[in-house]
């Protein structure tokens, strides 16, 4: 799924992009209609730089099987062959809206954890020695 990796911290966040890939191509697409590498370059410019051209086609194969996104040919602005471009159904707009909403209620919930450096949590039940 992603680039070859150089440490412990793109691991994670090589995880952590993993689950949420789906919601952000939905949302590059929701900008505007957009083809395969158009996603690694947009993802690249927000950077999300471990994700590779070869992880984007089969997760957008899935997104269409399901019905999230319809893809359409339309011939290249360099005059090569006609692109495979992907723009959202209904059904990817709703999915997209709900996975806003979860992806902010876990973000929130999982930044109060994490946000609480220095403090020593409290335990959960019975008596501190």
């Amino acid at each position: 799924m992603t680039k070859e990796l150089s440490g412990v911290g793109d691991q994670r966040r090589s995880q952590l992009l993993r689950g949420v890939l789906d919601l952000c191509l939905l949302a590059l697409i929701a900008e505007r209609p957009r083809y395969g590498y158009e996603f690694v370059e947009a993802l690249r410019e927000s950077g999300l730089e471990l994700v590779s051209e070869g992880s984007i086609y089969p997760l957008l194969a899935r997104m269409e099987r399901a019905g999230l996104v319809e893809s359409y040919r339309a011939p290249s602005s360099s005059g090569g062959a006609p692109r495979k471009y992907y723009r959202l159904t209904g059904a990817g707009q709703a999915e997209l809206s709900r996975g806003r909403a979860v992806w902010r209620e876990f973000a929130t919930q999982a930044g109060r954890i994490l946000d609480r450096t220095g403090r020593p949590i409290e335990p959960t039940g019975g008596t501190t020695p």
